[in-house]
């Protein structure tokens, strides 16, 4: 029979009490609502529609170590017809997360974990779609590094304006002279 190495502890349990550890605790519908307004006609309409897809992330602490992370997509279907479908889904994930460096710590809630919950997402839009009556939609993989860093990007350029624009609102104002 072949030794086992100790150190690996295969399935994690074994893992140094000082490393990052990332457990994924639940997944969840938080809020689903599928809007089919302009049935029955919208299925007499030969048009192919517009989508339209908005995406948020909103990260809240739950407890010490314990991270809600809610990936909520908002897909709409539009043509000149009108509106075939809307889908709201908020999906979420509890992340506990310990030993994590903190400068590490938001880029996984906004990059990794939306990432993990995306593929469930995908699955849950494409079912909604279809039992409202239309063929499934499958959505295309998003990058969720390339939107963190455009959100840092915005966030860099926007704070020196408020500081300029809060500097200008602080000047003195100039009462007028007489003349």
């Amino acid at each position: 029979m072949a030794q086992q190495d100790s150190t690996n502890g295969g399935n994690g349990s074994m893992q140094p009490d000082d490393e990052a550890q990332v457990t994924i605790v639940a997944q969840y519908i938080k809020d689903l609502s599928v809007e089919n307004p302009s049935t029955p006609q919208v299925f007499q309409w030969q048009v192919q529609p517009h989508l339209d897809l908005q995406f948020n992330i909103n990260v809240e602490t739950a407890a010490e170590d314990l991270h809600e992370v809610v990936l909520k997509m908002e897909v709409t279907a539009r043509s000149e017809n009108g509106v075939h479908f809307v889908i709201d889904l908020s999906y979420a994930g509890l992340f506990a997360i310990r030993n994590a460096p903190g400068e590490a710590l938001q880029p996984f809630l906004l990059i990794e974990a939306p990432r993990m919950l995306f593929p469930f997402v995908r699955q849950i839009i494409a079912e909604a779609v279809m039992n409202a009556g239309f063929p499934p939609l499958l959505l295309d993989p998003i990058d969720f590094a390339q939107a963190y860093m455009q959100q840092v990007q915005a966030a860099q350029q926007q704070t020196p304006q408020q500081e300029q624009v809060e500097g200008d609102a602080e000047a003195p104002q100039k009462e007028p002279q007489p003349q």
